[in-house]
């Protein structure tokens, strides 16, 4: 049998588009479709090598209307082991094609696969071309199995030895092809098991920032589809690939690697004293004792003695009060001020009732931290570059480190490390903000915090987004994508 020239050039010409496919899946099904097309054939199986097994891939019978796995489903029939007496694992073992004219006619292989299949379905398996799937380094990653050569008459026929050939050439691009998918995903599991591996890090020290991390990702990715959706409805310009949508993701769950060298003790500092407190307490209860002294030993009198435990009492009241606010108000900083002038006096001398670094404590106008535990936060964001500069990201995720150590920047410019504006910051790095700025909001599990209702979180956010700091769109956006 002669091949016309077009033949030759389909070949060729499905050899380049399998180089391109980049879905395994589709991939794999294109492999078998234009094997089965090239030989006129009637059925097909494509097996993957897999833990020392072959695993069903791709089934196709034109004549019985079947096509399994095309999408990546999995095919319910379980694997073949690799033992010489199947005909597909002894194509693999020994890397070599096999031509069988009739399964019937031959006792050189177990066919009892092929035969309870025919008794089941009435099917009626005849030629078989069996060619294993090497790669350039000659190793074997899968198996493709064709069924009844045709003839143009309709009659079921063996496979051409020149046919043979030809899938052969085919079967070594497809290889390749999905060596080179295989490789991508072993990337890609590498990528994703190294992120995996830093949250893990960061949960051991602080369980709430792994599940922040996590939230971030979530409603980044959410976002991603959203904007998507948007896009096919012709109602907005962008898109997110999937590539582009897994390097979003993956910056989202890096953003905060940074935090790993960041202490605890400014991390999860809940209140502005923290343990303080309690060293304000003993302080206080001393001061209480020796006043008590001094009154059974005529140093004081009584209303003396009464004055001073009364403002003992008011201090540590005043500062237990303070030491919980999330925002210190002008009338409380004012009584503070007062308080902080107060002296402990006894024969041993003076003694304020507050440390300075208790005072600066205390004046903190909103949240927990200092201005200098405030700047040891935020260096987390200089941090995360510092640890991911040192980690290869590939051309698939070259942007998911620079959007990751935007996410504290504002539109205005006035966020942090380096004061970055609207038009240099990409869409992705604006989602990570939205998103890490929302989790942070409406988080259970903060240990400084308590959570916030989600109409309140967007509420604030909306705010941000009209003095510039956010993108007001996306916060809409996200706004519809949380249940």
């Amino acid at each position: 049998m002669r091949y016309k020239s077009s033949v030759v050039m389909k070949i060729l010409d499905t050899g380049i588009a399998l180089s391109k496919e980049k879905d395994r899946n589709k991939l794999l099904d294109k492999i078998l479709d234009e094997s089965i097309n090239i030989t006129h054939c009637d059925a097909g199986t494509l097996y993957v090598c897999r833990n020392k097994e072959l695993h069903f891939q791709v089934m196709k019978t034109l004549s019985m209307n079947v096509d399994k796995g095309k999408n990546g489903e999995k095919i319910d029939l379980p694997p073949v082991p690799m033992r010489e007496q199947n005909i597909c694992a002894y194509s693999v073992i020994h890397k070599k094609s096999l031509n069988i004219p009739n399964v019937y006619d031959s006792d050189e292989f177990d066919f009892s696969g092929p035969y309870n299949y025919d008794r089941m379905t009435g099917y009626h398996t005849q030629s078989m071309l069996t060619i294993p799937l090497l790669n350039q380094e000659e190793e074997a990653v899968g198996v493709l199995q064709l069924i009844n050569a045709i003839d143009e008459e309709g009659n079921v026929i063996a496979f051409a030895t020149e046919l043979e050939h030809i899938i052969l050439a085919l079967a070594s691009q497809a290889a390749i092809a999905v060596s080179n998918i295989r490789y991508m995903e072993e990337i890609k599991e590498q990528m994703w098991s190294f992120t995996e591996a830093m949250a893990e890090t960061i949960d051991t020290r602080t369980p709430y920032n792994a599940n922040h991390v996590r939230m971030v990702a979530e409603y980044a990715g959410r976002m991603a589809d959203y904007i998507n959706e948007l896009h096919e409805k012709g109602l907005e310009e962008e898109y997110f690939s999937e590539n582009r949508k897994e390097q979003l993701v993956l910056g989202a769950l890096l953003h905060d690697i940074g935090k790993v060298s960041i202490p605890t003790k400014v991390m999860n500092k809940a209140t502005r004293l923290e343990d303080k407190l309690h060293e304000i307490e003993m302080r206080f209860e001393l001061f209480r004792t020796r006043y008590r002294l001094q009154l059974l030993e005529g140093e004081l009198s009584e209303t003396e003695y009464n004055e001073a435990i009364t403002k003992l009492d008011k201090a540590q009241t005043l500062a237990e009060e303070v030491n919980t606010m999330g925002f210190l108000t002008e009338e409380k900083k004012q009584e503070l001020m007062e308080v902080f002038s107060a002296v402990y006096r006894g024969k041993e001398g003076e003694q304020p009732f507050f440390t300075e670094e208790e005072k600066e404590d205390l004046l903190i106008r909103k949240g927990t931290l200092t201005d200098k535990e405030r700047s040891i936060m935020e260096s987390h964001v200089e941090k995360t570059e510092r640890i991911l500069s040192k980690v290869h990201f590939n051309q698939n995720y070259q942007y998911a480190m620079t959007w990751a150590i935007q996410h504290h920047e504002c539109l205005d410019g006035s966020g942090y490390p380096r004061k970055l504006k609207g038009d240099v910051l990409a869409t992705e790095a604006r989602i990570l903000a939205v998103a890490d700025i929302c989790d942070a909001l409406l988080a259970t599990d903060r240990p400084y915090k308590k959570p916030m209702p989600k109409e309140k979180a967007f509420a604030i956010m909306r705010d941000m987004a009209e003095h510039g700091k956010i993108d007001g769109k996306l916060v809409e956006y996200l706004e519809k994508c949380i249940p």
